[in-house]
Parts: structure tokens; C-alpha cells; sequence
């Protein structure tokens, strides 16, 4: 079987929008907020195996029955409200951790465990919808402390922390400066409050802070965004985010390549678990604008989304193809097809294989080989990348 039609239903999370995906798949909607719909095989929420007399249910199933590996884990994201701010661990980080708890005897599902699987969970997010909403990495901390600078101009006492948090910052750096925010200084209330006063006063500048801690009243992680890039991405513009790299999605509709991991470090914005020292050891504590991944066309109607270094020199070990018409085009893992719009026809040119595919319908192709997608519409492919450069 190298093409298998495969599916799986919407995660629930509180932060996504109702009936967006069904939405944008032309389904009906599930009544419910519908976050992010998973595309592989980790054992969190394998995507479920359609073909009739399938000797697997799911493609975890698939992946353990048969020994192949998918290398990664496709998500359509639609965010109706923000994610906690995050990041990820890099493969020696998450094997260890996940090494360390396994020893401990924490359980995979606890909420205080940090490391679920023992692999790394670098990303890429391409924006579906215009005015998709990040945050990410840090940016120049000379432009944050003039931001609090001018917060607090004119305060007085009022503005006593945040120039307090500007002075740490340029003199003690990033990392020291997170540590003491989402650490348990008694002080850390009374800052935020001077923050949230600040933002009412300047809400040309500081209007994310009011929105944020209208979601997460006191919440430190809003104080970490002040920190933060905010970028705003078009339809098709593309952010690559690496191991260690902070940041949140607040707002808006995407399609998501990741490592196949579901390790989270979390620095606010949340109800769940934070674990500051641990996210302090992963955290990329350079600053600078973000990494945006230009779309290159590798044919007429196809463009490929992919780091201009390979695996091994830190870039994305995996590529997201984004198909508009007809196209060819050789795998070298398994590969996942998701089409969201119009129709093709996909053959399998090395074995004959061939499966149609409509909008809200998804392939897997569990052979690596030629692949040739005839129709017009618009799909996207996740598949595995070995080769280190372009």
C-alpha cells in the first residue's frame, strides 16, 4: 500500500477557533473550538488509517507494525486566542531529559513532565490566513528598554520596576532578566501591575500587554512577550523557528511542520506546568529578527518551503511543498499530501499506485519514490529531508 488515505479529528484546546478547521476543510463543525489537526504518527493522536482492510488502525500502528519512520508531524493550526509562549528542546536535550524522567519514574501523561518523547521538535509555521499573529525569538534588548523607558516616563514611583527591569536587562542580559520574571520575587505582581498601567497609557506601543493579560490576568509570561518579536505574516509567508527559539502564536490560521515530538517547555501565558530552570536550559537566548523561509519554485505550481542549511547544520531536516497544479517530484522519506482546496489525482509512478484527493482529504506516502500530482487547487506535502543543502 504506498498511497493510504488517512484523517484525524481536531484537537479541542481551549486557544482554538470554533469550526475554523472544519471550515477550511468543507466539513461540517464539530461544535466545539477546534486548535490543531495532527497529520502523523505520535502516539498522542495518530492520525487514523481509511483503507479497507488495513492491517493498522492508526499511523503509530503503522510505524511500529512495520518499522518505517515518519519524520515529523504535520498540524493545521487555527488560533482564535494565544498559545503559551514555548519552546522546544534540541535532540541531545530531549533525549536526555526524556531519559532523566523515565529514570524518575514520572508518568508520560503527568502534567509536571516535561519531556514526553526522547526527539527533538524544531518548526516551521507557513500563515493560511493574512494577519497570522507570533511571537518569536528575542529581539534587540536596547528597543525593549527604551520601550519600558518610555512606559514609565512620567510615572514616577508608579514606574519605579519597569525601569528597574530595563536597568537588569541592559546590564545583566536576557537570560537573568526571563529568570527573574517568571521567578517568585515578590515583586513580580506589583511589576506586572505596573506594566498593565503603562500599556493603558501607551496602548499604541504596549496594546499586545492588554490583550495578553485580558487572557492571563498577572500572568509573568506577558511581561516575556514585551521581550518578544511580534511579527505579522501575510498568507504564505513562513516562519522557522529552531530548537530553543521562544514563542507563541497569538492569533490566525496555518499549517505546521515539526519535529514528531510533542516536548513543550512553557514560559507563561498558560495554566499549565512551567518549569523555569528547565526552560532556561533550553532556551536560545540570542537575539535578532526572526528566521522567515521564502517559498522557492522549484517547478511551474510548485514551491518548496525548506532552511537553506540541511539537518546537520542546524536547519530543518524535513520540507514543506505547497502544490498549485500539476507537478513531479521525487520523496526520499514518507510523506504526508494534505489538500485544501480543488482536487488531484496522485499516482505513485514508481509502483503504479494512484488514490484521488479532494479538498479536506489526506494522503500518506508510506514508500519514499516519484510522485506525480495532477489537478488544480491547492495541496501541501510534508516529507523528510537528508540532503545538507539546496
Amino acid at each position: 500500500m504506498t498511497l493510504i488515505r488517512i484523517d484525524n479529528t481536531p484537537l479541542s484546546y481551549p486557544w482554538g477557533a470554533a469550526g475554523g478547521i472544519s471550515a477550511l476543510l468543507g466539513r461540517e463543525p464539530s461544535g466545539g473550538p477546534e486548535a490543531e489537526l495532527w497529520l502523523g504518527s505520535h502516539p498522542k493522536a495518530p492520525s487514523r488509517v481509511l483503507e479497507p482492510g488495513a492491517a493498522w488502525s492508526d499511523l503509530h500502528q503503522w510505524e511500529t507494525e512495520t518499522g518505517q519512520q515518519l519524520p515529523f508531524l504535520l498540524k493545521i493550526l487555527d488560533a482564535a486566542a494565544p498559545l503559551s509562549l514555548q519552546a522546544h528542546p534540541s535532540a541531545e536535550q530531549a533525549a536526555l531529559g526524556f531519559d532523566r524522567e523515565e529514570r524518575a519514574g514520572i508518568p508520560v501523561d503527568a502534567p509536571h513532565r516535561n519531556y514526553r518523547d526522547p526527539r527533538p521538535k524544531p518548526e516551521m509555521i507557513v500563515a493560511l490566513s493574512d494577519r497570522f499573529e507570533a511571537l518569536c525569538g528575542f529581539r534587540d534588548p536596547a528597543h525593549t528598554t527604551d520601550l519600558l523607558q518610555e512606559g514609565a516616563r512620567g510615572s514616577g514611583p508608579a514606574g519605579a520596576l519597569l525601569r528597574t527591569w530595563a536597568y537588569m536587562l541592559t546590564e545583566q542580559g536576557i537570560a537573568r532578566t526571563v529568570r527573574w520574571l517568571l521567578g517568585d520575587a515578590p515583586e513580580i505582581p506589583q511589576l506586572i501591575g505596573q506594566l498593565q498601567a503603562a500599556a493603558e497609557r501607551h496602548p499604541e506601543k504596549l496594546g499586545l500587554v492588554s490583550r495578553l493579560l485580558a487572557e492571563y490576568p498577572g500572568d509573568p509570561g506577558a511581561a516575556v512577550a514585551v521581550m518578544l518579536n511580534h511579527e505579522l505574516l501575510s498568507a504564505g509567508e513562513a516562519l522557522w523557528l529552531p530548537a530553543g527559539n521562544i514563542h507563541a502564536y497569538l492569533h490566525g490560521t496555518g499549517i505546521e511542520l515539526m519535529g514528531p515530538s510533542d516536548n513543550v517547555l512553557r514560559g507563561g501565558l498558560t495554566g499549565k506546568h512551567i518549569d523555569v530552570p528547565e526552560l532556561l536550559h533550553v532556551l536560545d537566548i540570542s537575539f535578532g529578527p526572526p528566521a522567515r523561509l521564502r517559498p522557492a519554485a522549484r517547478q511551474v505550481g510548485l514551491r518548496s518551503y525548506r532552511t537553506a542549511e540541511g539537518p546537520e547544520n542546524r536547519g530543518a531536516p524535513f520540507e514543506l511543498l505547497e502544490i498549485t497544479g500539476e507537478a513531479e517530484f521525487r520523496t526520499e522519506t514518507p510523506s504526508v499530501i494534505a489538500v485544501l482546496s480543488g482536487s488531484f489525482t496522485v499516482t505513485a509512478e514508481d509502483t503504479g499506485t494512484v488514490q484521488d484527493a479532494a479538498r479536506g482529504q489526506f494522503l500518506l506516502q508510506a514508500t519514499p519514490g516519484l510522485l506525480s500530482l495532477r489537478g488544480t487547487g491547492r495541496a501541501f506535502l510534508a516529507t523528510g529531508r537528508r540532503a545538507v543543502s539546496t
